[in-house]
């Protein structure tokens, strides 16, 4: 809308629509196929020849769209810019309503006439001043995003429930061991028995269940936060056997086996402090340090 000689590029990145975040509407495409097709329709009721494109960046997200030409004459423009502010309004009605669940935008059958979901006309107001105001009501992004991963967590509070899940889990089941020959004898070490997370969640105290819920994942992602020490597999937790993943392979880029290396002893072993068999790894063959003298 800012000129007809306009042109743009744009790479799709976070799901979100003109008012906030983009509400899916279809289970038959991925979130992330749909939300490409919205932001194509998006530049065909602009009047624009939209183009598809894949960058070649290292992301997953890396599809694109052009708009260098318009569908229309520039004699059309006021017509256009009336049938964008109807669009514009028709996508807030939605959002606000979370009422239009019909079948979206299909990329073999657009065009550059009014969009179909574009439902009642526009407020006078609106449409008299949609040169000046482009969105009313708009509610931008936080300038600063609060971080819900569970890595801004403190770590006196994650050290505490990686701590008690894991004591969790080897006093489920004492008795069971793995063994492991080294050396021509046989080494038990305990790797303990699995709980479902819900087992392990009825197990932590209410304080510490409330606080992880308002992070994103909640248990499970700070679980998986702490990979050292827990495997989640299918909605259950293990403590990782290390003996028992693979060896870095011998193929990988010079680039990636150089960054292992030095990562290589960088953080002490939780096994070598806090596992009562100690680690089930030599000090020699664990990727981390068995005591602060390691360090590196």
């Amino acid at each position: 809308r800012s000129s007809y000689s306009c042109c743009y590029f744009v790479l799709p990145c976070c799901f979100f629509d003109f008012h906030g975040k983009y509400s899916r509407r279809q289970s038959k495409k991925t979130q992330y196929r749909e939300y490409l097709d919205f932001v194509a329709q998006v530049g065909f009721v602009c009047g624009f020849h939209v183009e598809e494109d894949c960058l070649r960046i290292p992301s997953t997200k890396r599809v694109s769209f052009i708009g260098k030409s318009r569908t229309y004459p520039a004699a059309e423009r006021a017509l256009i810019d009336k049938q964008i502010t109807q669009f514009i309004h028709s996508r807030r009605t939605c959002a606000v309503a979370t009422c239009d669940r019909r079948v979206g935008f299909n990329h073999e059958d657009h065009c550059g006439g009014p969009c179909q979901e574009a439902g009642s006309e526009p407020p006078e107001d609106e449409t008299e001043t949609a040169g000046t105001i482009w969105m009313p009501g708009f509610q931008p992004r936080e300038k600063v995003e609060q971080v819900r991963n569970c890595a801004s967590l403190p770590r006196d509070f994650v050290d505490e429930v990686v701590l008690n899940v894991a004591n969790l889990l080897l006093n489920a089941a004492p008795q069971k061991s793995c063994s492991d020959k080294q050396g021509g004898y046989m080494n038990t070490w305990n790797q303990g028995e699995s709980l479902s997370l819900r087992e392990v969640a009825e197990h932590l105290n209410k304080e510490v269940l409330k606080k992880l819920k308002s992070e994103y994942g909640g248990l499970q992602t700070l679980l998986k936060n702490n990979h050292q020490v827990f495997e989640v597999l299918n909605g259950r937790v293990h403590i990782r056997d290390w003996r028992k993943e693979k060896p870095p392979s011998k193929m990988k880029p010079e680039v990636k086996r150089r960054l292992s290396a030095e990562a290589f002893k960088t953080r002490l072993c939780w096994f070598f402090i806090h596992h009562p068999d100690g680690c089930s790894l030599p000090s020699e063959a664990c990727p981390y340090a068995h005591g602060t003298e390691e360090l590196r």
